[in-house]
């Protein structure tokens, strides 16, 4: 399903400011894969969904999508397949627009929808019931009214309402109060599973990334330096990690939102 190949991308080269964001990076997905990526800040997370996603060309290799090459495609090309949320709940929706023509608006693939008709709202009114929050009984309300975890809930819901080839969710529940984040959690769970999806998720929570999905990528100065699945990765704990950690880099893990997560 997706494929990088030997993925590097260094920001500012010849400069005092120059980074090695990703080096030499290969990863394959299957269709279906759900994965957690774990990471200090800096390990070059998000740098890798921006690379997947067409923020940015990289230096080498090639990003094969679905058996197609994409690595030189344009990133609002590549968002017609691939389904993304951001850790800021104020991303991904138009504040202005009711809650019915968002929907819309994802319903269409990003184009848009002139009329809609009595069948597809009431098909929206039926996925917003799902997510338990009460929206189904405030369709005409502006979506910049509403909570940060029931923008992100609706966020997710339009990401995946035309089903992507690839979703990204970037620390999708970070900015969600503990409660709020756990029923965006399952939702997302819920949602990734019955689509049977392709996802990856970056999340600062050790218990979550072993919890969720079928593998657990832990990264490094723009490497993997864990690929966890299978066997390998049932009855892990997050001492574990943190040991695997230190026998691969040479040194303890010190990230402080990581280890309180």
């Amino acid at each position: 399903m997706l494929t990088l190949k030997n993925i590097s991308k260094t920001f500012n080269p010849g400069t005092v400011n120059e980074k090695t964001a990703l080096s030499g990076l290969n990863l394959h997905l299957d269709k279906g894969d759900f994965v957690t990526i774990i990471g200090a800040n800096g390990a070059g997370k998000s740098t890798l969904f921006n690379a997947i996603a067409g923020s940015f060309l990289p230096d080498t290799g090639a990003i094969i999508l679905d058996g197609q090459n994409v690595t030189f495609q344009p990133e609002f090309k590549r968002a017609k397949s691939i389904g993304r949320l951001f850790q800021d709940p104020m991303r991904g929706s138009a504040p202005a627009m009711t809650i019915e023509e968002n929907l819309a608006l994802a319903a269409s693939g990003g184009g848009w929808l002139s009329h809609v008709s009595r069948a597809e709202k009431a098909a929206f009114r039926d996925k917003l019931a799902l997510l338990g929050m009460g929206l189904e009984d405030r369709m005409r309300q502006p979506v910049g009214l509403l909570s940060g975890g029931q923008r992100q809930a609706l966020t997710l819901l339009m990401a995946t309402m035309v089903p992507p080839k690839l979703l990204l969710l970037d620390e999708h529940t970070a900015a969600l109060d503990p409660g709020t984040a756990e029923k965006v959690l399952a939702l997302t769970e819920s949602i990734v599973r019955e689509g049977n999806l392709t996802c990856m998720m970056i999340t600062h929570n050790m218990t979550s990334a072993l919890e969720l999905g079928n593998r657990t990528l832990m990264m490094d100065a723009g490497r993997i330096l864990l690929d966890l699945k299978g066997p390998e990765r049932e009855g892990l704990t997050v001492n574990d990690l943190l040991r695997m950690f230190k026998q691969n880099v040479g040194k303890a893990l010190d990230n402080d939102r990581m280890l309180l997560s």
